[in-house]
C-alpha cells in the first residue's frame, strides 16, 4: 500500500508558483505555473463533453505534435475559455506563447488549462500579468500552486508519494487538482496535474494515466454534471535517473500513481459544493464491472438519494429505485442492500441489512437513521447477478449547493 501524503515535499526538477493576477477579488491566488527544468514526456486525458473548451482542444493538439518535450503548464481560474470560438483558441495559443517567452522555451512546449465561467473570453492583460508574476516567483511552494487553481473549492488539493525501488533508488509522484462542482467526469478530473521524476516513454505514460484515472477520477460524482474543461495531465521528467524496467517496477509505479489520483479524486468529493457527507457506494454481484459502474453511477447521481442523505433520512427505497432504473437487468429478489458508518467497500459487523428477498428486513429505524447521520457513510448493493463490481465516491446535496450555483457568476 502506497503511503500518500496530503502535502507535496519535493519533486526534483519541477518548480511551481501560484500568484494573484487580479482575476479574482481580494488579491486571491488565481493563476498557477508548473515548470520542469528538463523536457518531460507528457500524457493527458480529457473531457468527453462535445462542448470542449479552447484549452482542451489546444492541449490535445499540442500533445499530438509534441508529447516528448513538454516543459510547462499554465493554469488560470475565473474564466473557463469555453464556448469562445476562434478567439478563444487564439487566446489559449497566446497564453502558451507568453509563458514560453517568459521562461525561455518553445511555445510548443507549453500546455494550458482554464477553469471558471463558460462563455467569456480570457482577460489577456491579466493573464499576461499573471504569467509574468508566476515566472518570476518559481520555487517549491506547491500549496500556493494548488490554491492558484481553485474556483469554488474551499481548500487546496495535494497528494504526494515517494517510492523506493528494489535497487534502492528513489522517485517521487505528486499531484494537485481542483474541483467542487460540475463533477461527473467521464475521463479523468476537473483540472489536475500529476508530475514525476521517473523516466517514462510517452505511450507508457498515456496508458498508465488512463488506467489510474479509470478507477479514481472516473469514479467520483458530486452533482452529475460533466465539465467542458476536464483535463488530467501527467508529466515525467526523468530527473531521478530511474527508468522502470521490470513488471514489478511498473506495477509499483502504477499503484503509486493510482494512490495519488485516488487521494485527489476523493478530496474533490469531500470538498464538493455544499457537501456535508462523503459516501462510499459499492455495487457488487452485477453482470459485469461496466454494469456495476452504471448502477453505482445512477444511484450516485440521484437527487433523491443525495437529498435523503443530507436530511439524515434512511429512505433506502430511493437507492433500490435508482438501481432499478439504471438500465441493467436485475432481479429484486436477488438484491441485498446494506449501509455502514465509515468508508468501506464490504459488509462488516457494523453493517445494517435493509433489503433482501425483495422486501425490507426487520431493521431498526433508529439504527438506520443513526448511520445516515455520520459524516462518512458506505452503501453496499449486491445484485446477486454476477461477478461485476464497482465503487463510486459521492456525496449529499444540500441547500448550500443551490446557493453557491444560484449566483456562481456574481
Amino acid at each position: 500500500m502506497t503511503d500518500v501524503k496530503p502535502s507535496i515535499e519535493q519533486v526534483p526538477g519541477f518548480r511551481v508558483a501560484g500568484v494573484a493576477a487580479g482575476l479574482k477579488k481580494n488579491n486571491a491566488l488565481d493563476m498557477t505555473l508548473i515548470v520542469s527544468d528538463a523536457p518531460c514526456t507528457a500524457a493527458g486525458v480529457f473531457t468527453t463533453n462535445h462542448m470542449k473548451a479552447a484549452p482542451v482542444l489546444f492541449d490535445m493538439e499540442q500533445l499530438q505534435g509534441n508529447k516528448n518535450h513538454i516543459r510547462a503548464v499554465t493554469v488560470n481560474t475565473k474564466c473557463a475559455n469555453a464556448c469562445t470560438g476562434e478567439q478563444g483558441l487564439a487566446n489559449a495559443r497566446e497564453m502558451a506563447r507568453l509563458t514560453a517567452e517568459k521562461i525561455g522555451i518553445g511555445a510548443d512546449e507549453v500546455l494550458v488549462m482554464s477553469t471558471g465561467v463558460i462563455g467569456s473570453q480570457l482577460p489577456m492583460e491579466k493573464i499576461a500579468h499573471g504569467i509574468e508574476l508566476a515566472s518570476g516567483s518559481l520555487g517549491g511552494d506547491w500549496a500556493a500552486a494548488a490554491a492558484g487553481i481553485m474556483t469554488t473549492d474551499t481548500r487546496p488539493k495535494e497528494a504526494y508519494a515517494q517510492v523506493t525501488t528494489a535497487s534502492g533508488a528513489t522517485y517521487h509522484i505528486a499531484g494537485i487538482a481542483k474541483g467542487a462542482g460540475m463533477i461527473a467526469p467521464n475521463m479523468a478530473t476537473m483540472l489536475g496535474v500529476v508530475v514525476t521524476d521517473v523516466s517514462l516513454p510517452a505511450d507508457t505514460a498515456k496508458g498508465l494515466l488512463q488506467s489510474a484515472s479509470e478507477t479514481t477520477f472516473n469514479r467520483v460524482v458530486v452533482d452529475g454534471d460533466m465539465s467542458t474543461n476536464d483535463t488530467l495531465l501527467l508529466l515525467a521528467n526523468g530527473v531521478s535517473g530511474v527508468t522502470l524496467q521490470s513488471p514489478e517496477e511498473f506495477t509499483a509505479f502504477h499503484e503509486a500513481l493510482t494512490a495519488v489520483c485516488r487521494k485527489l479524486a476523493q478530496d474533490i468529493v469531500r470538498d464538493g459544493e455544499g457537501v456535508t457527507k462523503f459516501i462510499t457506494l459499492t455495487v457488487k454481484g452485477a453482470p459485469s464491472p461496466e454494469a456495476a459502474h452504471q448502477i453505482a453511477n445512477t444511484i450516485a447521481t440521484s437527487p433523491l438519494v443525495k437529498t435523503a442523505f443530507f436530511g439524515n433520512d434512511a429512505n433506502w427505497g430511493r437507492i433500490v429505485a435508482a438501481a432499478g432504473r439504471a438500465g441493467i437487468n436485475i432481479v429484486p429478489e436477488y438484491v441485498k442492500l446494506w449501509i455502514t458508518p465509515g468508508e468501506i467497500e464490504a459488509a462488516t459487523d457494523e453493517s445494517l441489512l435493509l433489503f433482501t428477498n425483495g422486501m425490507p428486513t426487520a431493521y431498526s429505524e433508529e439504527q438506520a437513521t443513526a448511520i445516515f447521520k455520520n459524516a462518512s457513510v458506505s452503501i453496499l448493493l449486491d445484485c446477486g447477478a454476477g461477478l461485476g463490481s464497482s465503487t463510486v465516491w459521492t456525496c449529499d446535496l444540500s441547500h448550500d449547493y443551490v446557493s453557491i450555483n444560484g449566483d456562481y457568476r456574481s
